[in-house]
């Protein structure tokens, strides 16, 4: 088939390198300009890079609504446009425009996690597994009709960019998979239920600011979730900001109130985490290394001399 892909950074990349692999035959691509936003600066291989290493037409745009756009896709003549990672929405005559319609690669096992940072939202939420989805493009975002999906489990101590390069992987064979059934002349897939479907926004600076009244599991998950490359999550000690590279759940219970500094356990230094810290039931957060707002890494049993104190949202 005749493919004009719509993609942006590593995940738009690696779908673009599947089309090239295929047997499929990819006459344009568009992407965005480079962004200075500080989660599209991760993950960042060039699909434009990669469209002109092989000859390919690239249009670069911000948002597909234009006319010369347009005109140029109906000159393209694809079959069917493959999406992946494109950041803003595409119009229906878009979409609709080649005879098989559009088909857009999401790395979430939808109808879950819809939206936008799928996989951090994911483990955040301590989800069981997360995945890649392909679907047919319709009206209301990453809603229609699932044609291939496959998934991979989450393990307790994953990170997200852990689970970033296992679903990755996943990218190829859901996309090529997908295309190759829609070729075959396959029309019937599987209609997403949207009593299950959830709607992420894009992640901020500001969703990696640590709330001591979370649990000490959900900030375990928070801590993996924000690991290298994306910002770390952080919090206020004494005043100065500090980034929490690495925690663990501890083993025991402290009661208190939260983000009081209050015990070593191990290597880590425990927090007092929970809403209901005052009853003495919860774990805490043990942290084992943190960044300070001059760059250094240390443990925290260096960073923590003496217990006491609090860790706070704000300075």
């Amino acid at each position: 088939m005749r493919v004009v892909m719509f993609g942006y950074q590593t995940w738009g990349h690696r779908t673009l390198r599947a089309l090239l692999d295929s047997e499929h035959d990819v006459v344009m691509v568009v992407t965005h300009p480079k962004s200075e936003h500080v989660y599209e600066k991760i993950w960042s291989d060039s699909v434009a890079d990669l469209a002109e290493e092989h000859g390919i037409p690239v249009l670069l745009r911000n948002r597909p609504d234009d006319e010369e756009l347009f005109v140029r896709l109906k000159e393209a003549e694809p079959d069917i446009i493959v999406a992946n990672n494109w950041r803003t929405w595409l119009p229906p005559r878009v979409f609709n425009l080649p005879r098989h319609g559009t088909l857009n690669v999401h790395d979430s096992l939808l109808p879950k996690y819809a939206g936008f940072s799928p996989l951090i939202w994911a483990l955040i939420n301590g989800e069981s597994e997360v995945g890649v989805t392909a679907h047919m493009m319709n009206d209301e975002l990453d809603a229609g009709d699932i044609v291939r999906q496959e998934a991979v489990p989450v393990g307790p101590a994953d990170t997200a960019t852990d689970l970033f390069h296992r679903t990755v992987d996943l990218i190829a064979p859901v996309t090529v998979g997908a295309l190759d059934l829609i070729a075959s002349g396959q029309r019937e897939f599987v209609r997403q239920d949207r009593s299950q479907a959830s709607f992420f926004h894009k992640r901020s600076v500001e969703d990696s600011r640590i709330d001591w009244t979370w649990s000490a599991e959900e900030l375990d998950r928070l801590v993996r979730a924000q690991s290298e490359p994306y910002p770390s999550a952080f919090t206020y000690h004494r005043g100065r900001r500090i980034e929490v590279l690495a925690a663990f759940v501890s083993q025991g219970r402290y009661g208190g109130t939260p983000g009081r500094v209050f015990y070593r356990e191990g290597d880590g230094v425990v927090v007092v985490a929970g809403a209901d810290a005052r009853t003495g039931r919860n774990h805490g957060l043990a942290i084992t290394r943190v960044r300070t707002e001059d760059g250094r890494e240390l443990p925290a049993a260096e960073y923590f001399t003496t217990m006491g104190g609090y860790l706070t949202a704000r300075p």
